[in-house]
């Protein structure tokens, strides 16, 4: 399927890596001229076609320089990917045992990164008339206690899209959000990840942990996302394809959410 991106351009957060790397890759392949962000970034980014820039979104000052150099890359700005974040910090524990510190980190990382590029991105996006695809995640609609912090964050995210979407859709910008189960990436794989640390706090080995992990969240198929199929989700929902869908939340979770 042609999705009409052919020549247009955007700004991915959260790029090295994951899911972030997987949207790279499928926007470059329909033709999309991509600028790329991380703390990190890796010689897979410029592989896949992508301009990458070096920034921490942690950093007030780092969205406005990152939205700066991506315009200045492209020309403008057709297209916004929001997917910066990551559980990986917020480990095992309840409640009381997670300081105000950690959940400012947690919040930075996975809410106001997203707030500060969007608002840094929205003068391009509006000129072109863009989509913007806000990362969230099933926690935010079935948080199960831990990671607390992790889950509210992307509950914050969630919310903004929606509000977003009311407020710039009559200006021409669509906003949606995807929200993923558990995806096959470092966050989960990774023997020094989120999901280890939960293997660790369980008693379990982690290759048992990933393994049954399917069936512990609800889900209906028997093994993780991938991220090439949550890349192709944003692919489209940021394409003319998706030219009268905003302002939703699109699960990709195996059927993990039992709710309507």
């Amino acid at each position: 399927m042609d999705l009409r991106l052919n020549g247009k351009t955007a700004l991915v957060t959260g790029a090295s890596r994951g899911i972030g790397l997987a949207v790279v890759r499928t926007l470059a392949a329909e033709g999309v001229r991509v600028v790329a962000a991380g703390r990190n970034p890796g010689p897979e980014l410029a592989a896949a076609g992508a301009k990458s820039v070096a920034v921490d979104l942690t950093d007030p000052a780092g969205a406005a320089h990152l939205v700066t150099e991506a315009v200045a890359e492209l020309g403008g700005l057709d297209i916004l990917v929001n997917n910066v974040g990551g559980g990986d910090g917020d480990l095992p524990g309840g409640f009381l045992d997670q300081s105000d510190a950690q959940w400012a980190e947690v919040m930075d990382l996975n809410f106001f990164a997203t707030v500060r590029v969007t608002r840094a991105a929205l003068p391009a996006l509006l000129e072109r008339r863009g989509a913007i695809v806000n990362l969230s995640s099933i926690s935010a609609r079935v948080p199960l206690g831990s990671p607390i912090a992790y889950a509210t964050a992307k509950a914050a995210t969630t919310a903004f899209g929606k509000a977003i979407a009311e407020e710039f859709g009559p200006r021409g910008v669509r906003v949606n959000t995807v929200s993923p189960g558990p995806v096959r990436t470092d966050m989960w794989e990774s023997p020094t990840g989120y999901g280890a640390g939960v293997a660790e706090a369980m008693g379990v080995p982690h290759a048992d942990l990933l393994a049954g992990l399917p069936a512990q969240v609800g889900m209906v198929v028997d093994r993780l996302v991938e991220p090439d199929e949550v890349a192709a989700l944003i692919a489209y929902l940021a394409s003319p394809l998706a030219a009268a869908t905003t302002g939703a939340d699109h699960l990709i979770d195996g059927g993990a959410v039992k709710t309507l």
